[in-house]
């Protein structure tokens, strides 16, 4: 079944919503990574000439966003869902000193024009999406010809020890190891998909096909226009 809202309407997203005290927590905890984004964002920097078009789906906090527009004259948009997260990346761009068009929008309708960017990032986000197919014909038709769009996210075949030990390389203190832990296994692994499911998802949608590798708990999809 698909997630609705209150008033019957169809939400973009599946779970709780990511706003307030939630978006707060949510922000403070991915800020820990820091180093995982800079070097991720220094990957898709490799893939971009100058002035190169790249949009983040589902930026949360905008870490990764910020990162890749200290790299370079890039022209970076992020689209996220919450109305809190939009805000905090928006400060977080500000203090940062850098310009990134952070917007509020559902990954299944983007407010974009076709052809619109040269690449296309989500990141621990897609699980979350609940119309993926519809986000991927999206991420599709924003992509220039030639574009590629790549998604990185948690593998519904994760094992629990894999996790914990994700977990515990966090750095995090007792009480927030305590809810990721809780999160990831009892609430995200039950959302991510396994690769077959992500190949059959691309096969479905207007990419037609996709290239998948995997770690010990994720999986990155690569898909061209």
């Amino acid at each position: 079944m698909q997630a609705t809202t209150s008033s019957g309407r169809r939400k973009g997203y599946k779970g709780f919503s990511m706003e307030g005290p939630i978006a707060r927590w949510y922000a403070k905890i991915t800020g820990k990574d820091l180093g995982e984004f800079r070097a991720l964002a220094g990957r898709l920097a490799g893939r971009l000439g100058a002035g190169g078009a790249v949009l983040e789906v589902a930026p949360g906090p905008g870490y990764l966003a910020i990162e890749l527009a200290k790299l370079g004259p890039y022209r970076v948009t992020g689209l996220d869902i919450s109305r809190s997260l939009v805000g905090i990346a928006a400060e977080n761009a500000r203090r940062a000193g850098v310009a990134v068009d952070f917007r509020h929008g559902n990954a299944s309708a983007m407010p974009f024009e076709p052809d619109s960017f040269d690449l296309v990032v989500c990141r621990a986000a897609f699980k979350n999406f609940s119309e993926p197919v519809a986000a991927l014909d999206e991420m599709h038709r924003v992509l220039r010809p030639g574009g590629e769009a790549l998604i990185i996210d948690l593998r519904g075949d994760a094992r629990p020890d894999e996790i914990a030990t994700c977990v515990d390389r966090m750095g995090l203190g007792r009480l927030d190891a305590f809810i990721t832990r809780f999160t990831f296994r009892h609430m995200l692994i039950k959302r991510a998909y396994t690769a077959e499911q992500f190949r059959d998802m691309a096969a479905s949608s207007r990419f037609g096909g996709c290239a998948i590798d995997l770690s010990p708990i994720g999986l990155e999809v690569t898909l061209r226009k």
